[in-house]
């Protein structure tokens, strides 16, 4: 029996208890007031600017605040600051901080904690390393108002301070702030957000809780996205780590947990004849698989053996081991790019498009130079996502005759092993497995793991001047038409040079008990908003 069929025979029969997995703490069944939450994965590092994993993005939203916040159409909304001026040049911006801001010590937030939280944040952020290129001058006038110029104008400010994609410009304290640099990770975990962390409850691997914080005062707009008024509706939110789905799904049934983020899709129809579960696509925008190569060392510093993995690999493949047979929720993508948004562009992309040619890929490892190294695969086992690409992947490498050396791990050691430049002998790797958040995929302004700019780009550290000059044109770029040509010029080089692998575009489900309201759809699960009767 297969494990898409024992699932189901297990869930249907009643026989997979909640209890089973790793250990999680003790539920209190019937409190209104705590809502208990299943995560993607194991929170198992907390510091939102020093790794880039969707979980701790997911769980830093709570903890932290922002200066801006992008809301449903992409637009970044005043979050932390009352307003900005600029001046007609576009150089000198001046922000004031909205009255009443608190730390979780009890602090006010003041403008050189900003300072030092965006100081800290722009080495590690592709669109921070832009403005901090240009910057003159980074102050704090005041204790509610901060001056920065830049040499140049960068009308996207706004937008780098409000995105939702890693990392995110999360605002701490300046102690904090200096005491930790870019790359090393914090051990305190005061926050500006509506929540806070307890830190004495984390059991990395098990749970994670966090308690409303009473002096958060938020925006009087309504909410969307990361951008309004971020309204608690609920004391406490427990983070219950379950990596094995079927102990997830029946623990939601059962109505030991409340809201389960992505349940693999196997599961669903059987959630779906519970009358006490909602189920739904949790943001229509989608996710990209990522096949992310290591471009410093063999074997696949060779863009020939890079691009004899595209001419091999089959997405249909690899999004029906995330998705299961339901073609509706996945599509073959020949770029980078989120599908059905204005700019889309398959530009460059024949190669992964018709029939797979593992002749071709064969005659490529060997005009790359392959010798039989080793590819070192990274695979979290306790991410469904990165597990169903990994399994695919294994079988993909050994076909095209390469010598895999599969190291089944969790995804919080991926977050930390991916980080390392050493050579794959000396603790390396050679390939791992992500995904990417289809609205941070439809430009390349928040697009970290398309950028090309070699050791300063995201894990793989790919270099490609064909990337590189297409997002200098999509900045400067003065209509959609010209936008549009150095999208093509973007998509076209990333393939050539192979940036990364896209497996396809697939949209996941996320599902939660129906005496839980206010759900909202979107890149990462929001819990401002969100009720338990």
């Amino acid at each position: 029996m297969d494990r898409r069929s024992l699932l189901k025979a297990g869930l249907a029969a009643g026989t997979v208890a909640a209890s089973g997995g790793i250990a999680a703490p003790a539920f209190s069944q019937g409190n209104a007031r705590t809502l208990r939450f299943v995560p993607q994965s194991n929170l198992a590092n907390f510091d939102p600017i020093w790794g880039t994993q969707y979980v701790v993005r997911n769980a830093s939203a709570m903890v932290w605040d922002t200066l801006y916040g992008v809301n449903d159409q992409l637009v970044p909304q005043p979050q932390m600051v009352e307003g900005e001026t600029v001046s007609a040049d576009g150089l000198t911006w001046t922000f004031k901080l909205r009255a009443g801001l608190r730390f979780h010590d009890g602090e006010p937030v003041r403008a050189k904690d900003v300072v030092a939280s965006i100081t800290r944040w722009m080495p590690r952020d592709p669109m921070g390393q832009m403005v901090k290129a240009i910057q003159k001058e980074l102050v704090a006038v005041d204790d509610t108002t901060f001056r920065w110029v830049l040499g140049s104008p960068y009308p996207k400010l706004k937008y780098a301070l409000g995105k939702t994609n890693t990392p995110i410009c999360f605002i701490m304290p300046e102690r904090i702030a200096t005491k930790f640099d870019s790359f090393t990770q914090i051990t305190e975990y005061v926050g500006s957000g509506p929540m806070k962390f307890v830190k004495e409850a984390w059991v990395p691997g098990a749970s994670a809780v966090f308690q409303k914080f009473d002096q958060y005062v938020p925006r009087s707009e309504p909410a969307s996205w990361l951008a309004g008024g971020k309204r608690m509706l609920v004391d406490r939110v427990e983070w219950v780590v379950m990596p094995d789905p079927a102990t997830a799904a029946a623990a939601l049934q059962n109505g030991e947990v409340d809201w389960w983020e992505n349940p693999i899709s196997d599961l669903v129809p059987l959630m779906r004849r519970n009358r006490n579960i909602a189920v739904d696509i949790a943001d229509p925008l989608g996710n990209i698989g990522s096949f992310r190569m290591n471009h410093l060392h063999k074997p696949f510093n060779s863009k020939k053996v890079r691009q004899a993995v595209l001419a091999a690999m089959s997405q249909e493949d690899y999004m029906r081991a995330i998705v299961g047979t339901d073609d509706a929720l996945w599509k073959a993508l020949p770029g980078f790019f989120t599908p059905g948004t204005p700019l889309y562009t398959e530009a460059g992309g024949d190669i992964l498009k018709g029939d797979r040619n593992m002749d071709r890929a064969k005659r490529l490892l060997a005009e790359g130079g392959y010798n039989n190294e080793p590819v070192i695969c990274i695979v979290a086992q306790d991410q469904p996502i990165t597990k169903a690409q990994g399994d695919i992947t294994a079988d993909l490498l050994k076909r095209m005759g390469m010598n895999v050396d599969f190291v089944a791990t969790d995804w919080g050691t991926t977050g930390q092993r991916r980080a390392m430049k050493n050579a794959p002998e000396s603790g390396g790797w050679g390939m791992f497995h992500t995904w990417h958040a289809g609205a941070d995929c439809v430009n390349p302004a928040a697009y970290n793991a398309l950028r090309g700019t070699g050791q300063q780009a995201w894990f793989g550290w790919p270099e490609s001047k064909g990337v590189e000059d297409g997002v200098t044109e999509w900045f400067s770029a003065p209509n959609v038409a010209a936008e549009k040509a150095a999208m093509d010029k973007i998509n076209a080089a990333a393939i050539d040079d192979v940036v990364y692998a896209p497996t396809g575009f697939f949209l996941s489900y996320t599902a939660w008990r129906r005496n839980v309201s206010g759900i909202a759809k979107g890149p990462l699960p929001f819990f401002w908003g969100v009720g338990k009767a």
